[in-house]
C-alpha cells in the first residue's frame, strides 16, 4: 500500500505563513514595548533595530517612509513603544515588526498630545504666514513674560540693556512649570499686551519636555494668537520646540537669542547716525560751495553786464574802431598819393611844358588854336610860338610841305 505524501517547495511554506500572519487580525496592528538594540540607520533612510525584554527579542524595521513620525532620534539601550504590524519576510523565512510610528515610553503621551494639539493649531490656521506681526526693527519698551529668577530673565535682561542701554523693560513674573504655569504665561502676555509694549518675549530656560509643557498648552498658544503686540517665542535650548513657537510671530532658539533679535544696536545705530551726519556735513559743504561759485560767477556777470562797464566797453570798441579807422584812412591816403604820383609820373610825360623844356615849342594862330598843319596857314599870317621861358610872335614868310615819316 502506497501512502501520497504531499511535498512542498519551501517557498510555498514560506509564502503559507505568511498568508497566515496576514489573516490574523491582531497582528495587524500591535504596540510593542521593549528595549532598543541592534540599532542601524541604513543609508536608505530605514531603521533596522531589534526589541528585546528579559525573556525575548524581536527584529523590527521601519521604513524611510514612516520616519516622518519620528520625533527623537533613535539610540541604543532606550525604552520605546513600537505600533506596526508583524509579517512575514518571505525571501527569509523570518517573521518581523514593520514599525509605523515608535515613542518613547514615559514620554510617548506627552508627544501624541504634543502633534494633536500642533495638527489641531495647523488646521485652525494660527500657524499661518499671513497672521506673523514684523519685529518692529527699533522698540522703546519690551515686555518679558518669564519666571522672575533664573539665568533666562537675567540674559534677556543684560543682553537687552547692553545692546540698547535707553530701553524700558517690563517683567510679568509668571509661573513657567507646574499645575498653573499655561494660565499665568498666558495672563502675562495679555497684561503686557493691555499695557502698551513694543514686544513680548514669552519663555524660559531649557528642561525636560514635561518643564516645558506648559508653553504647549492650547490656552498659552491662543493666547499669543490674540495678542496684537508681536511676540517673540524664547522656549529651551535651540533644540526644543513648543507649540508656541509655531504659533509665534518669531522663534528664537534661546532667550538670549530673542533679546537680540527684539533689541536694536544702539552703537550700530549711533554708527549709522554719525555716517549720516558726516555725509550730510559733506553735502551741505559741497552745496554751499557750489552756491558760492555760482555767486562769484553771477557777480562777475553782473559786473560785466553793468551800465558802466558796458559803457567802459562800448568806449573801448569805439576807441578801437576810431584807430582801425584811422589806420584806413591814413592807408587809402598812402595808396591815393602813390597812386596819383603813378599818374604824375605817366602825365608828366604828355605834358605839352615838358616838351617845351626838351626843344619843342607850341605853335597857335591868334586866336590860340594850335597851328599842326601847314594848310591852316599863309603867307601874312601872325602866329605865336610859345617856348619854355616865353612867347614869340611870328610872320609867315612862306609855307612848304615836307614829307612826313613814321618811326
Amino acid at each position: 500500500m502506497v501512502i501520497s505524501v504531499n511535498i512542498y517547495s519551501v517557498g510555498q511554506v514560506n509564502s503559507y505563513i505568511k498568508n497566515m500572519f496576514a489573516q490574523d487580525i491582531m497582528l495587524g496592528l500591535v504596540y510593542v514595548r521593549g528595549e532598543v538594540s541592534n540599532l542601524k540607520y541604513h543609508s536608505s533612510g530605514h531603521i533596522y533595530f531589534t526589541l528585546k525584554d528579559e525573556k525575548s527579542s524581536l527584529a523590527c524595521v521601519m521604513f524611510a517612509g514612516n520616519r516622518k513620525g519620528l520625533t527623537f532620534k533613535m539610540q541604543e539601550g532606550q525604552q520605546v513603544v513600537a505600533t506596526g504590524k508583524v509579517e512575514v519576510f518571505e525571501r527569509d523565512g523570518k517573521y518581523q515588526l514593520y514599525a509605523s510610528q515608535i515613542r518613547q515610553e514615559g514620554l510617548g503621551s506627552l508627544h501624541e498630545q504634543f502633534e494633536q494639539l500642533k495638527q489641531k493649531m495647523e488646521e485652525m490656521g494660527m500657524f499661518a504666514p499671513e497672521y506673523k506681526r514684523p519685529i518692529p526693527a527699533y522698540i522703546h519698551r519690551l515686555g518679558i513674560v518669564t519666571a522672575p529668577t533664573g539665568a533666562a530673565v537675567q540674559d534677556i535682561i543684560n543682553i537687552s540693556k547692553r545692546r540698547n542701554p535707553y530701553l524700558e523693560i517690563i517683567l510679568y513674573p509668571a509661573l513657567v512649570q507646574g499645575e498653573h504655569a499655561a494660565e499665568s504665561i498666558a495672563q502675562g502676555i495679555a497684561a503686557l499686551d493691555d499695557y502698551g509694549v513694543d514686544v513680548i518675549i514669552a519663555g524660559r530656560g531649557g528642561g525636560s519636555m514635561e518643564d516645558l509643557w506648559a508653553f504647549n498648552e492650547e490656552i498659552v498658544a491662543q493666547a499669543i494668537f490674540d495678542c496684537m503686540t508681536p511676540v517673540i517665542s524664547a522656549v529651551g535650548h535651540e533644540t526644543d520646540f513648543t507649540i508656541a513657537d509655531f504659533v509665534a510671530d518669531m522663534r528664537a532658539p534661546t532667550p538670549s537669542a530673542a533679546a537680540e533679535l527684539a533689541v536694536f544696536q544702539m552703537s550700530v545705530l549711533e554708527d549709522v547716525i554719525a555716517g549720516y551726519r558726516k555725509r550730510l556735513v559733506y553735502l551741505w559743504d559741497s552745496h554751499f560751495e557750489a552756491k558760492r561759485s555760482m555767486l562769484e560767477k553771477s557777480a562777475l556777470r553782473l559786473h560785466a553786464l553793468s551800465p558802466a562797464n558796458q559803457i567802459n566797453e562800448k568806449r573801448m570798441q569805439l576807441l578801437a574802431i576810431e584807430e582801425k579807422l584811422s589806420g584806413l584812412i591814413e592807408q587809402r591816403i598812402q595808396d591815393r598819393k602813390h597812386q596819383l604820383q603813378i599818374y604824375l609820373e605817366r602825365y608828366k610825360g604828355l605834358s605839352p611844358l615838358e616838351k617845351l623844356g626838351q626843344g619843342y615849342g607850341y605853335v597857335s594862330d591868334m586866336d590860340g588854336k594850335a597851328v599842326t598843319d601847314t594848310h591852316q596857314v599863309k603867307r601874312g599870317d601872325l602866329l605865336q610860338i610859345c617856348v619854355t621861358n616865353g612867347m614869340i610872335s611870328a610872320r609867315v614868310e612862306s609855307v612848304s610841305d615836307t614829307e612826313r615819316y613814321v618811326y
